[in-house]
């Protein structure tokens, strides 16, 4: 083998030669050509200064700010502003400034819907959410067959018009409905009453029906959140000898932490806002008994023909759910 050789085939000697690989003279060493590679790949990687410019992302969100500046904020902006007048809806207003609100800090009704909201607050979400909790972690556990139709099922009220459930519900709760019979059946007909128009029981009837609502949306969120824990967590809990009720509060109860803040956000954001469940089954009714914070504003604004109230009640409610969502969503980013 001659001298120089690498080995290669005959006439081979291993090292490049001068041109290119036709032949041709080329025009800078290998350095120089992948300088001018990486140079082309600079040119063809570097965003355009319209992608570069620190507009464009304010761009893509202004379709749906202007959305949501003409369908939310526009509205609520004129509610603010109606607050501060006396008017009926049509005709001259009287400018009265924080004269409106004033007289809700010391108006029974307002009072007393405020305080129907946080009592369905416990029907809409602490109940559900303790309920769904329970019910989540038992189709967990058990690996229940028939997983789809359960969830199907408790699910199914979310998806159902709340007019319509507000109008089957009044039927069960009549003097002569389904509850009022089973309840006769076996033999309670003490207990057996006109339950919306019972001073005593109609907000809690309601509630009930909030909690039939909203059940089935928390027990799904749970589920979900239970997905994502490891089964190997569950097998080596069971090995170390820890019970169904150790399970549930050393594992999975911190594990859907994240899914218990939406839901509690959700749930009562929807306790706050009633108004159809309301409207369709007491009408506020008896008296005050059921009266909430949006039934007013249609109660003032309709009825009463008292605009400026209803708006200020309108920006209370509003405060107040943003205040109570807040406070909860805090608290949820804290414990996780």
């Amino acid at each position: 083998m001659a001298s120089g050789s690498t080995g290669g085939p005959p006439g081979v000697t291993g090292r490049r030669p001068a041109g290119g690989p036709l032949g041709k003279p080329s025009t800078g060493g290998p350095r120089e050509a992948a300088a001018g590679g990486a140079s082309a790949r600079a040119r063809r990687g570097r965003p355009s200064a319209v992608a570069r410019s620190p507009l464009t992302p304010y761009l893509f969100i202004l379709p749906a700010f202007l959305v949501y500046g003409a369908f939310a904020l526009y509205p609520l902006g004129r509610a603010a502003q109606f607050s501060l007048f006396e008017w009926k809806g049509f005709g001259p207003s009287t400018f009265v400034g924080l004269g409106n609100y004033l007289d809700l800090a010391g108006d029974a009704d307002f009072l007393r819907a405020i305080g129907n909201a946080l009592v369905l607050i416990v029907f809409y979400s602490v109940i559900p959410l303790a309920v769904g909790l329970v019910l989540a972690a038992i189709l967990r556990r058990g690996q229940v067959r028939g997983m789809g139709f359960f969830r199907t099922v408790i699910f199914l009220p979310q998806v159902i018009a709340l007019v319509v459930v507000a109008v089957a519900w009044r039927q069960i709760y009549s003097p002569y409905g389904l509850l009022n019979d089973v309840l006769r059946a076996v033999g309670l007909d003490a207990l057996a009453r006109g339950w919306l128009g019972d001073p005593g029981t109609a907000l809690a009837a309601v509630g009930f029906i909030g909690t039939w609502v909203q059940m089935g949306l928390v027990m799904l969120l749970m589920l979900s959140g239970m997905s994502r824990i490891p089964a190997e967590l569950f097998e080596a809990a069971r090995l170390d000898g820890a019970g169904a009720v150790r399970e549930f509060f050393a594992l999975t109860l911190p594990a859907v932490r994240g899914e218990i803040t939406v839901a509690l956000v959700l749930t009562i954001i929807a306790a706050l806002k009633t108004f159809d469940l309301v409207y369709m089954t007491t009408s506020g009714g008896p008296g005050n008994t059921t009266t909430v914070p949006s039934f007013e504003v249609y109660f003032r604004a309709f009825e009463l023909r008292t605009v400026g109230s209803a708006s200020a009640v309108a920006i209370v409610l509003t405060a107040l759910i943003f205040v109570i969502n807040v406070g909860v969503t805090r608290i949820g980013e804290r414990e996780s």
